[in-house]
């Protein structure tokens, strides 16, 4: 039996990964993989429950934090651990590095608070892939604006964004073995040609 393995999706709101996570889904199907498609905050009944909460709640920045994590834990033992374990592929609409960019970068908690809370949660799960979807923020807000009603994080300033975004590309640089950076202002048709070569690589 093949082995599972873990992808994740990153970038901040707009930066266009939703639009190829079915396509990375897909490819890795035809090569004969099981595929889980899931999100975070969310992935479980719990997790989405919890996920309307920190979308549209104002509270506390810790327990912001707080919450992420602990959505986090239910999703890898509800979902993602047991789907690694059975060999199937699993797919992550974002996971710890969001944290680190939204609440560390974006809202100024304390990096060594959030990687206590990593070390508590997962301290022997890493994703074996992260697809960093970059854009510059002129260009996600423009696709923000013209695609939906925005939530609290996406109604966050400029400013915030830049944070988060500077966080996501620290964290890709700490990380080099497994995040990719994709340059999401190109044709669609370029990145997933892209994508298709970095999973087959995979």
């Amino acid at each position: 039996m093949t082995s599972g393995k873990f992808i994740t999706f990153e970038g901040i709101d707009g930066a266009g990964k939703s639009t190829h996570l079915e396509f990375v889904a897909g490819l890795l199907r035809e090569k004969g993989r099981q595929v889980v498609v899931t999100r975070e905050p969310g992935g479980t009944p719990l997790g989405e429950r919890l996920r309307e909460i920190l979308l549209r709640e104002k509270m506390h920045l810790e327990t912001e934090a707080l919450l992420m994590f602990a959505s986090r834990r239910e999703h890898i033992a509800q979902v993602i651990e047991p789907a690694l374990q059975r060999g199937d592929w699993v797919i992550s609409d974002r996971f710890t590095d969001a944290t680190f960019a939204y609440q560390g970068g974006g809202r100024k908690l304390a990096r060594e608070k959030l990687e206590a809370l990593e070390q508590w949660v997962h301290p022997h799960l890493q994703p074996d892939l992260t697809l960093l979807f970059d854009v510059p923020l002129d260009v996600a807000r423009a696709r923000l604006d013209a695609t939906r009603e925005l939530d609290k994080f996406e109604q966050e300033k400029a400013d915030f964004f830049a944070a988060t975004r500077e966080e996501y590309l620290r964290r890709a640089k700490e990380h080099p073995a497994r995040f990719r950076v994709i340059d999401s202002t190109r044709a669609i048709g370029d990145i997933q040609a892209e994508l298709a070569q970095i999973v087959s690589a995979l």
